[in-house]
């Protein structure tokens, strides 16, 4: 980043730091070095979100990222609270969906298919000696059913708490870090200090829940000496809130609800049989304390609701307080109750036999339709916010969030109802689950295998939006052509005409070359490929929507698989055909999607084309799930905000002003930072941003966050910004900020390549570049000495500007940060 091989290390660890060249350390306060040039610094931040191939494993929760991201996606509407907080509150229900579906499939793979189906057949367990001991006709002490799912049910509980160990592990690691203090921040415990009032002031706290619009910002408040007028405000969009980027007491409650969740369902999953048993016993005391158990399940899910609807993010103070009741007690009860219902199952029962699947075949179908009235009532609310305040370039017309959500739903059931599928067909050897009466273990449920078998069908029906694509781009490749030539007759026309190599070989004309003009229009015409992406999503998303619908109904219509739903003819050919792939797929997508997350974890060229989706995923807090991946900016967005607070009160005395520039994701971190900063910094801070995807990607799915008016405010309240950009870069784009009392960000879209032709100045083909490479741009350059000559009190050498060495990846002043997508 530095472009030098000797750094040194200023700040940070192995995660994230501050790096400067050997010859820098200490420039701003040697005499020697002189006044002359801005002094370069990188904070790299790339083992935040690489590194490490065990972190492959995170695809694992994609479902639960993705639901995490609709929480993000509201659309914007000033004065709608009560609308936001639905909307909230909608979001991280179909969360908690999610976290009980992922469970309830490990329950049904672990409890039913392995412990009740297979060890109660002599013929699933002949030749599997690994479930001998549970064989039903061996007549051992785990034997009975109820011991037999037990036992079994260490698994899922062992899956949960997994996901808690790392939910918590990891945000110590990444999401721990506090945000810097102002004199006027709200502080840990709900109060805040100013110099006029050293005593703490308690302020009213409402529901906690910052979900709301922009409010004051407090670092903005400030009063003339002298003057009689109230203080001056500023707006203080929600990124620039103290508690933003500390979701701590948040993050820990939802903890505690899923955590509850998941213990709860594998309790429920344990208890269904032998309480259906008990029923028609002749042991009352075991028929009461299956009637109490089922008291204290639902007791215990109406608890876990109440704690994941009452409360939201605490945003507009910097909150370090933990519930510890919800925190504590109620983990600490639902696994009490799943004590119990070990016990209870686990209580001797002669003569009772496991036969045909475990009861609560109806659970996954009532998870389906909830999530499906979930959806749609969020859908709903999002229209109502976005009706309110209209944004133009917002995706789906305010419906990305409700379509994100579809998806992770989606998400979730092809991973549970593949992965039950592909268990029931090896254990059922040469069989198939559901489809022949000589199978030895009578298979999952009926709707996980529709739903896996909606696989392909979606695949078919995503061919028809992939092709329009495909061919739009191929003719507006062809469309460009002609612009593409004289765009560059304009541009490179001038250079060659005037060229001594050209005279010497006799050619002062420009000429056009057709394949060159067909490689640089093809590769604008893919780039729009991105603006475009939110067409894919919707169709994918009603698509799933509507053939989830009919997989629940066809399940409910036949209760049969799809292949013995419909017999004989094409129909019933073509139902065994995507039963026999669905099954497949899912095998296979998941394996692929492990071994391709663990290649872009370790080599930089995939991260480049796959890397984006996850570090805009990971980019958000954890608001709706707590078992998402990290958040990388909860620690990358508060290292950048200290480091250029307290280097411009240090350097107070000398100006203490700073360019802070980013690449792709960088820019997004880097403006995050910049709205974290007071006031009075902010206007000493200049922004420069390249391939930045703030408006193309965040402003258009996260309108709430990156639309307009925040991108304007930021505009505004930084002293100045450059925003470059190419019409070849499928990510970064044009801010879109309009020109106002203050100039637009946006330089005119940078030429790529740089020339048309070969000339004395370009004897070699210059390459397109799209996203990379934006410093060899020697526009870069100008920018950076364009940015650093509007700054007053920046020292500069007079009579020439410094650009960038050779081969250096140049910084953009006194202290700079850069961040490129994927690190």
């Amino acid at each position: 980043m530095l472009g030098d091989p000797r750094t040194v290390l200023v700040s940070g660890d192995e995660k994230a730091a501050v790096f400067r060249r050997a010859e820098d350390v200490g420039a701003e306060s040697d005499p020697a070095r002189g006044r002359g040039d801005p002094v370069p610094e990188a904070y790299c931040w790339s083992n935040l979100t690489s590194g490490n191939g065990a972190r492959a494993l995170w695809l694992l929760l994609l479902p639960f990222m993705v639901a995490n991201l609709a929480h993000w996606m509201r659309p914007r509407a000033r004065g709608r609270v009560r609308t936001t907080r639905v909307y909230g509150a909608l979001v991280r229900l179909v969360a908690l969906s999610l976290t009980v579906v992922m469970t309830a499939a490990a329950c049904e793979v672990a409890l039913d298919l392995v412990a009740w189906q297979c060890a109660g057949s002599a013929a699933c367990t002949d030749g599997r000696s690994w479930i001998g001991f549970l064989a039903a006709d061996r007549g051992g002490w785990w034997s009975q059913p109820g011991r037999r799912l037990a036992l079994a049910a260490l698994v899922p509980v062992a899956l949960v708490g997994l996901l808690w160990y790392l939910s918590n592990r990891t945000w110590t690691a990444y999401e721990s870090q506090r945000p810097p203090l102002g004199e006027h921040t709200p502080v840990a415990d709900g109060k805040h200090r100013t110099p006029d009032n050293p005593q703490p002031e308690v302020e009213d706290e409402g529901d906690g829940d910052g979900e709301g619009e922009e409010d004051e910002h407090p670092h903005a408040t400030e009063r003339d000496p002298g003057a009689s007028a109230p203080p001056r405000t500023t707006v203080r969009f929600a990124l620039g809130r103290p508690g933003f980027w500390y979701g701590r007491r948040h993050v820990a409650r939802l903890r505690a609800a899923h955590t509850a969740a998941g213990f709860l369902t594998v309790a429920a999953a344990v208890t269904g049989a032998p309480a259906r048993h008990d029923r028609g016993g002749e042991s009352a005391l075991l028929t009461a304390v299956g009637l109490l158990l089922a008291g204290a399940l639902v007791l215990g899910a109406c608890a876990v609701v109440w704690v994941v609807v009452h409360r939201g993010r605490s945003e507009r103070r910097f909150d370090v307080r933990v519930e510890r009741t919800a925190v504590t007690a109620l983990p600490g009860a639902s696994l009490a109750v799943l004590a119990g219902a070990l016990v209870y199952a686990s209580w001797s029962r002669p003569g009772w036999e496991s036969r045909g699947t475990l009861p609560g075949e109806l659970t996954f179908s009532v998870l389906t339709i909830g999530q499906g009235v979930l959806v749609v009532a969020l859908a709903a609310v999002a229209l109502r916010l976005h009706c309110r305040a209209r944004h133009p370039r917002s995706v789906l017309g305010g419906l990305g969030g409700p379509a994100v959500a579809v998806l992770a739903c989606a998400l979730g059931s092809v991973m549970t109802g593949g992965t039950a599928q592909r268990v029931a067909d090896w254990l059922d050897g040469p069989g198939t689950p559901g489809m022949d009466g000589d199978g030895s273990i009578p298979g999952p449920p009926v709707l996980l295998s529709w739903q896996a078998s909606v696989i392909p069908v979606l695949l078919a029906l995503l061919l028809v939006p992939a092709l329009a694509l495909a061919v739009r781009t191929w003719l507006t490749a062809r469309r460009l052509g002609g612009a593409v030539e004289r765009e560059y007759e304009r541009w490179d026309g001038r250079l060659e005409s005037g060229d001594r190599a050209a005279r010497r070989l006799g050619d002062t004309g420009w000429r056009p070359d057709p394949v060159r003009t067909r490689r640089i229009a093809g590769a604008r015409a893919r780039a729009g490929l991105t603006d475009s992406a939110p067409l894919i999503v919707g169709v994918l998303a009603a698509a799933t929507l509507l053939l989830g619908a009919g997989a629940v109904y066809g399940a409910w219509r036949s209760d049969a698989v799809p292949g013995r739903a419909v017999e004989g003819g094409f129909v019933g050919s073509a139902a065994e055909a995507v039963q026999f792939l669905g099954s497949w797929l899912v095998g296979f997508g998941i394996l692929l999607f492990v071994t391709w997350g663990r290649r872009a974890y370790r080599d930089p060229s995939a991260r480049r084309t796959i890397g984006i989706l996850w570090d805009v995923g990971t980019f958000w807090p954890r608001a709706a799930h707590p078992f998402a991946p990290p958040c990388y900016a909860e620690r990358a967005v508060p290292d950048l905000t200290w480091r250029m607070s307290t280097w411009t009160a240090q350097t107070r005395a000398h100006g203490g002003r700073l360019v802070i520039s980013g690449h792709s994701q960088g820019s997004v971190l880097a403006a995050s930072a910049v709205w974290q900063l007071p006031a009075e910094t902010r206007a000493r801070v200049a922004l420069l941003t390249y391939g930045s995807p703030l408006e193309r990607l965040y402003g258009r799915w996260f309108p709430a966050y990156f639309g307009p008016e925040a991108l304007r405010a930021l505009r505004d309240e930084v002293h100045c910004w450059n925003n470059l950009w190419r019409p070849t870069d499928p990510i970064g784009g044009p801010v879109r900020v309009p020109s106002g009392p203050r100039p637009s960000p946006d330089r005119t879209a940078l030429k790529d390549p740089v020339a048309y032709g070969r000339s004395e100045r370009y004897p070699l083909p210059e390459p397109i570049r799209g996203h990379s490479d934006y410093q060899a741009d020697p526009a870069f350059a100008d920018a950076r000495a364009d940015l650093l000559s509007l700054i007053p009190g920046v020292p500069r050498q007079a009579g020439r500007r410094r650009g960038p060495r050779s081969g250096a990846n140049p910084r953009t002043g006194r202290q700079g940060s850069s961040g490129r997508s994927s690190g």
